[in-house]
C-alpha cells in the first residue's frame, strides 16, 4: 500500500508539469493494471487523492490537471467490472447449459432394473459434477436373459454424455440377447466411428442365462468385476480383458463363462470406487471395498450398494471425487 501511495503521489506530481499529455495517460494506463491486480479499492484512491492534493494547496487548473489521474485510474476499475460482470454471464449461460445436458442425460440414460424370480439387482450411479461420465445399461430380453453393461467414458461433461447416449442407444437397438464378446465388438465400431478419437469407452459387457445360471461376460479395458462365492465366502476376480472401446475397429474381444450358485454375488465398479481415494490421498484398499460387501452380502443388492457408496463417501477425499457405478446381481432362491 505504501508502495502504490508513492507511486500515485509520483502520477500526480508529473500531471502538473507534463507536456506530453499522451504519453503521461499511457503511463497512467499501466499503473491502473498495477492497481487492479493489488486489489486496491476505488474508494481508497479517491481518498488518496483528496488528502495529497489538499496538501499541496494547489490552484483550481492545477486539480484540474490532477485529475486526469483520477480519471484514468477510476476509469479502470470500470473496465475491470465489466470484464468481471462479462465473465459472471458466460458463467451462467455455461451452467445453464450444463444443467440442461444434466437433465437429458438423466432423461436419455434412464434404465428401469428388470425383475427376475432367481436374482436380484441392486445399482447406484452417482456423478462428481453434473454431468457423469459413468454409464450402467440393464436390459430383460424376455427370453430367461438378461445384459447388462457399465461403462466409464475417458472425458467429461457433454461430450461424454453424448457418447454414452449412443453406446445406449446401440445396446438397445439389438433386440435380442447376444453373447457379451459379439455386442463389444458392434460397440466398438459405433465408438470408433462415432465418437472424438481422443475419447475412449471402457466398458463391462454381460449376460446372464436365468435357465443354467450362467454369467457370459466379455470387457473392455474396464476395472475387474468379482464373484462372491457364498460356499467358500471368497472373491474371485473376473479374469477376461480387452482393450478399450473406439481405439481399432478390428478389435475382437475374449469371453469367460461363470457358473452362478445359490447366494453368490456379482460385482461390478467403475474406477471411481477402485481408484477412491481416504483424506490422506491414499487409495482405499481394495479388501475395504470387499470386506464391505461379505459383511453386507445377506441383504438386498440394492441396500449393498447404498451402504457401500455411503461407506466410501465418508472417509473419500472429496477434493479428489470421481464418478462412481456400482452394481451388484444376487442369485437367490
Amino acid at each position: 500500500m505504501e508502495e502504490f501511495k508513492k507511486n500515485y503521489k509520483q502520477l500526480i506530481d508529473e500531471s502538473l508539469v507534463t507536456k506530453n499529455k499522451e504519453q503521461f495517460l499511457k503511463k497512467c494506463d499501466e499503473f491502473t493494471e498495477e492497481v487492479i491486480k493489488k486489489d486496491i479499492l476505488p474508494e481508497d484512491v479517491v481518498d488518496l487523492h483528496k488528502t495529497y492534493i489538499a496538501s499541496l494547496n494547489l490552484k483550481t487548473s492545477q486539480i484540474l490537471d490532477t485529475l486526469d489521474v483520477l480519471e484514468e485510474v477510476v476509469k479502470g476499475f470500470g473496465y475491470s467490472y465489466r470484464d468481471y460482470q462479462n465473465l459472471v454471464d458466460k458463467m451462467q449461460f455455461h451452467d445453464k447449459e450444463i444443467d440442461l445436458a444434466s437433465r437429458l442425460q438423466q432423461t436419455m440414460l434412464k434404465t428401469d432394473i428388470p425383475q427376475f424370480d432367481s436374482i436380484q439387482i441392486g445399482v447406484i450411479s452417482v456423478a462428481a459434477q453434473k454431468v457423469s461420465g459413468d454409464y450402467f445399461n440393464l436390459i430383460d430380453h424376455r427370453d430367461g436373459t438378461m445384459s447388462f453393461a457399465v461403462a466409464d467414458v475417458i472425458g467429461k461433461g457433454i461430450p461424454a454424455a453424448l457418447a454414452m447416449s449412443m453406446i445406449k442407444f446401440g445396446m438397445d437397438s439389438y433386440g435380442h440377447s447376444q453373447l457379451p464378446s459379439d455386442g463389444l465388438k458392434r460397440l466398438n465400431r459405433v465408438v470408433e466411428k462415432n465418437v472424438n478419437q481422443n475419447m475412449f469407452v471402457t466398458m463391462f459387457y454381460g449376460l446372464y442365462e436365468e435357465m443354467n445360471h450362467l454369467l457370459y461376460c466379455s470387457s473392455a479395458g474396464h476395472e475387474p468385476g468379482y464373484i462372491y462365492r457364498a460356499e467358500t465366502e471368497t472373491f474371485e476376480e473376473i479374469e477376461v480383458r480387452g482393450r478399450v472401446l473406439g481405439v481399432s475397429q478390428h478389435t475382437r474381444y475374449s469371453q469367460q463363462e461363470i457358473p452362478i450358485y445359490l447366494d453368490d454375488l456379482i460385482i461390478i465398479f467403475t474406477d471411481g470406487v477402485t481408484e477412491a481415494r481416504n483424506k490422506k490421498g491414499e487409495f482405499i484398499a481394495k479388501d475395504t471395498v470387499l470386506n464391505l460387501i461379505r459383511k453386507y452380502k445377506h441383504m438386498h443388492p440394492q441396500d449393498i450398494v447404498q451402504i457401500l457408496y455411503e461407506a466410501i463417501l465418508k472417509i473419500q477425499n472429496t477434493q479428489k471425487r470421481d464418478d462412481m457405478t456400482i452394481l451388484v446381481i444376487k442369485r437367490v432362491n
